[in-house]
């Protein structure tokens, strides 16, 4: 009975021919001046086991060369929980870009459950829990992070 249920399915791929993908890309030239960006590293050397200095790429190694000097690339500091933010004294979030994401566990801290909320430069979110009003306090340049997300 096996057989008689696997005899179709055999019969039905083979009569199926696989289609072959044609992709091109853009053939390299060794006299192409090739300019690695600042956060990708050299790489580490044969037989060597890498460090994260050495491997990390992209945003990771940005923040592992900000530990290593001393910097504090991202800022992981819970939002002001001390008080809960009205619309005439709202709770100011820090940030370089015009949109980030927040999260508010209410006042004092861990009151309630946290509520996930998008925080823009020009809106200023309420809690639904617990009523806070949150505001950006927005540091970057908003003509140039427009040209940037377009």
């Amino acid at each position: 009975m096996l057989r008689a249920a696997a005899r179709p399915a055999s019969v039905a791929a083979r009569a199926l021919k696989p289609a072959r993908a044609f992709s091109i890309s853009a053939a390299r030239r060794s006299d192409e001046k090739h300019i690695e960006p600042a956060l990708f590293p050299p790489g580490s050397k044969a037989g060597v086991v890498p460090t994260d200095e050495i491997h990390a790429t992209g945003l990771e190694r940005l923040q592992v060369l900000g530990e290593l000097t001393g910097v504090k690339v991202f800022d992981y500091d819970p939002l002001d929980s001390s008080r809960i933010g009205t619309k005439s004294n709202p709770v100011k979030v820090f940030s370089w870009e015009p949109e980030r994401i927040i999260g508010c566990t209410g006042a004092p801290a861990e009151s309630h459950e946290l509520h996930w909320m998008t925080l823009k430069h020009d809106t200023h979110p309420r809690c639904p829990e617990c009523g806070s009003v949150y505001a950006m306090d927005f540091q970057g340049d908003l003509e140039a992070s427009k040209h940037a997300h377009h």
